[in-house]
């Protein structure tokens, strides 16, 4: 991660602080479990470190990460990944959304799905007509028409839940609930109604929280107890609701220069 953070590009949304060792980590250990004894400690790492950081990757830094990489690891030969049934049902998601799948895009829902095992809070970063939403849109699909099989991270498939909101678009009251001034009485703002659903929900299935709108320090300020290791949300009203294990913060944003 030194090498890379002094040998890449500057970019917003690279970060190689100890949250990126963090997921490296619970990258590896996944595999670990998945593969056991059958796979090689070193491949195990190697692995786990491109699975966290390629997906995020410009394209020339994809060249520099790959040759610092080999170096680290100059005598693992690294295995193709077979995705199997999840391939399959991307690229008939993708015909089904009247889309082309082509290599590349099947590839980038592929890496957001190993994205959202790994992490719980992510952001799909890229300018209008990149294929952000498009590509959230497919792997959902997918994932809910292979309800019940095994997954390639580990465990199961399970239906997915969107719930898409602009943050910009509306109140920090109505995003997040408010007191009303006169009566003292709580109202509760959309994103604490839709993640209430979800707890209640009980079930394995997937929940995706889409904010799809700028990222700016004022909304987002709110969202940091969601986004680190506690998954609370914190209301002014003194409520706390915790965040169950399937449930994803989804951010679709043009850049974060401002986040």
């Amino acid at each position: 991660f030194k090498l890379s953070s002094e040998q890449l590009s500057s970019q917003d949304h690279y970060d190689f602080g100890m949250r990126a060792v963090k997921t490296v980590t619970s990258a590896a250990g996944n595999l670990k479990r998945e593969h056991g004894d059958t796979m090689d400690e070193e491949l195990i790492v190697l692995r786990a470190i491109r699975d966290v950081n390629v997906p995020k990757f410009l394209q020339d830094d994809l060249k520099l990460f790959n040759g610092i990489v080999s170096d680290l690891f100059p005598h693992v030969k690294e295995q193709a990944i077979d995705y199997g049934n999840l391939d399959e049902a991307l690229r008939s998601s993708s015909r089904k959304l009247k889309l082309q799948d082509v290599d590349g895009f099947v590839t980038k829902c592929i890496q957001l799905y190993e994205t959202t095992v790994v992490r719980h809070g992510l952001m799909l970063v890229g300018p209008t007509g990149a294929g952000k939403s498009c590509s959230y849109k497919v792997l959902s699909e997918a994932m809910t028409s292979l309800k019940g099989e095994n997954a390639p991270g580990g465990g199961l498939f399970e239906e997915v839940h969107k719930y898409v909101l602009n943050p910009k678009s509306i109140t920090m009251g109505q995003l997040y609930g408010e007191f009303d001034s006169l009566t003292h009485e709580w109202t509760d703002g959309i994103l604490p109604t839709l993640v209430r659903h979800g707890v209640a929900h009980g079930t394995d299935d997937y929940h995706w929280y889409v904010f799809d709108g700028p990222v700016d320090a004022i909304w987002i300020e709110n969202m940091n107890t969601v986004l680190d290791d506690n998954k609370k949300l914190c209301l002014t009203s003194g409520e706390i609701i915790k965040l169950t294990e399937p449930m994803r913060m989804i951010f679709e944003v043009q850049d974060l220069a401002v986040a």
